[in-house]
Formats: C-alpha cells, structure tokens, sequence
C-alpha cells in the first residue's frame, strides 16, 4: 500500500493549492488595459487588472478560461477519481493519472508562461507535487495484465483516429505558427513571453505521446492502453479549456480564427464522447485491481 499511502499525502495538498491558484485568476479586478511594444517589436495589449495584470488580455482571458475549467471540472474529477482509485477501481485510477495529467500540463505552463504574479510558489508546488503524484500513479498499473481489463468492443481503430488526429493538428497549427517567424523581419507572436512555450511543450510531449498511444492500441500492446486511456482522459479536461479559451479570447476581443473556434470544441466533444465509450469498456474484473505495493 506504499503508493497508495504517498498519494494520501499528495492529492489533497494538491486540490487545496489549485483551488486557491483557480479562485486567485477567477477573482474580479478593475483596471484598464494599455498597449504595448515588446522589445520585438510586438504590439500587445496589457491586462493591467487583477492577478494577471502583467499578462496580455489574450493570455488573461485564456489562462482565466483554464481556471474556471479546474474549479468546474479538473478539481470534481480528481476529488472522485482520487475516491474511485482508493476503493480499488481501475476506472477511477485511470481517471485519476488522466487528471493529474492535465494539473501537472497546466502548471508547468503556469510556471514559464505566466507573468511573475504573488502565487509564483504556488504554481511551482503545484508542478512539482502533481508530476510525482501522477508518476506514481503511473507505476502502480499492472501493465502486463492491462488489455484482459477492456472488452473486445473498445473501439481501438477510432481511438487511435482521434489520437492521430489531435497529433497532426497540433504539428500542422504550431509548425504553421512557427515557420512564420523564418520570413525577413517577421516578428514572433509571443504575448509577452520569451519564446513558445506551449508548442515546446505540445511538439516535444503532447504529440509523440499521441502518436506513439495510437500505434500502440492498434497493435494490442500493454502500453498502448495505459497511455492511450491516460491520454484521452488527460484530453477530457485539457480539450475543454482549450476551447473556453478560444472563446474568451473571442468574447475579449482578441483575433481568433473561425477554424480554431470550430476545430478546438469538436475535437473537445469527440474526445468525451470517446472517453465515455473507453470507460463503459473496461470489463468488471478491472475494479477488483488496488494499487500495487
């Protein structure tokens, strides 16, 4: 009972300080937002309001989408996935590293993405004890025994799809984003950080994960299912914010595409859709497994 004992000792920090990091970006704030050149030459709009008074209303209005997506939905699901897993279920673990997922993605973002605010320490707590929690979390599947715990009706072939799909998506949207840069005197669309993060951390995790998931599942392999459920219920909670995010930024003002107000919401919709079907999959004998000592 060794990681489950740890995990009793990391989930509940964990849900405190992302309830205060939530709360803190959700709080109103009055201000009013002033333009600014970047040392690139990039015209910004400064937020100059509330916790994120030193982000851009674009990066504002996205990071504020993503807290309201963890106080409605990140934080329920890892309060039950985190009661689930302690009664021994498979779904609720899977769940469970599915949500820590999308906590340890969104605080590491937090940490290199946003403007230096009063809950710095608390983003880099949150980094770091969601990153050990989720890799226990990980370590305690039996993986050799993993596939006898989904039916023959999971639908490998249009999981592995929208894995592939989410993949090439995202290659395609931030190669595209950055190849831009290579023009003569192109400047970066940064927002007022010092280089791309996110498509750092989507080109060099997100995507090889992805795809690397789906051939896995087509092939049956043990890890194939570990990390495409993972996936997909990591996708659950990461899907929707992306897509509060594209319309906040919309309802703010900020310049968004038509096919990013589209794309992010179906991909969204479909990965639930998908995770419902993955869940209803696992046969009954999965929820006698425990956490291995």
């Amino acid at each position: 009972m060794k990681y489950q004992n740890a995990l009793k000792w990391l989930i509940p920090p964990i849900f405190s300080l992302a309830l205060i990091a939530a709360l803190g970006g959700l709080l109103p704030a009055e201000g009013t937002p002033y333009p600014l050149i970047t040392f690139r030459g990039e015209e910004v709009t400064i937020n100059a309001r509330g916790l994120y008074y030193w982000d851009t209303v674009s990066s504002a209005a996205q990071m504020q989408a993503n807290d309201l997506v963890t106080f409605v939905l990140g934080l329920p699901l890892l309060a039950i996935s985190f009661w689930l897993t302690l009664r021994g279920s498979l779904r609720g673990r899977l769940l469970l590293a599915g949500t820590l997922g999308f906590i340890l993605y969104t605080y590491m973002s937090m940490c290199f993405g946003a403007a230096y605010n009063p809950l710095f320490l608390v983003y880099v707590a949150l980094f770091s004890l969601s990153l050990f929690a989720f890799v226990l979390v990980m370590m305690s599947f039996d993986i050799p025994s993993l596939p006898a715990h989904f039916s023959d009706k999971l639908p490998r072939g249009w999981i592995a799809a929208l894995l592939f799909f989410a993949a090439g998506f995202l290659l395609l949207a931030w190669l595209g984003r950055i190849a831009a840069t290579f023009a003569p005197g192109a400047v970066p669309a940064l927002e007022n950080t010092t280089s791309m993060f996110i498509q750092a951390m989507d080109l060099g995790i997100v995507v090889p994960t992805c795809i690397l998931s789906g051939i896995l599942l087509l092939r049956r392999d043990p890890w194939g299912y570990l990390l495409a459920s993972v996936g997909m219920l990591k996708f659950l909670t990461l899907g929707v914010a992306v897509s509060l995010m594209g319309l906040n930024m919309w309802r703010v003002g900020v310049p968004i595409s038509v096919v990013e107000l589209v794309i992010f919401p179906t991909i969204a919709l479909t990965n639930v859709l998908m995770t419902i079907i993955l869940l209803k999959n696992i046969t009954s004998a999965a929820q006698g497994n425990v956490l291995k000592t």
